[in-house]
């Protein structure tokens, strides 16, 4: 799976938000506010292919969480992303 192309992770007001730029994401009504370790995985993944296995590994190596937090931590992250429209079918 991927992050779909066309959009940019900016800092606002010390906010880390994903908007949507060109007109392939024209119907894109949303701004996704990212805490601290989603973006640091936005910035690590986007462009990228990975799955659930790589983000919960990155969550690991970063913040030194227990394997099984990671995983349920990166499912979580996924099926939002998911729900919000940003990840390419």
């Amino acid at each position: 799976m991927e992050l779909k192309s066309g959009f940019t992770l900016r800092n606002f007001c010390g906010e880390s938000i994903v908007v949507a730029e060109g007109l392939e994401n024209i119907n894109f009504n949303k701004m996704l506010s990212l805490n601290s370790s989603a973006a640091y995985l936005w910035e690590k993944f986007y462009g990228t292919e990975f799955d659930t296995a790589d983000i919960a590994a990155a969550l690991v190596e970063k913040y030194g969480i227990e394997q099984e937090l990671a995983d349920k931590d990166a499912a979580t992250l996924v099926e939002s992303w998911k729900n919000a429209g940003v990840m390419a079918d």
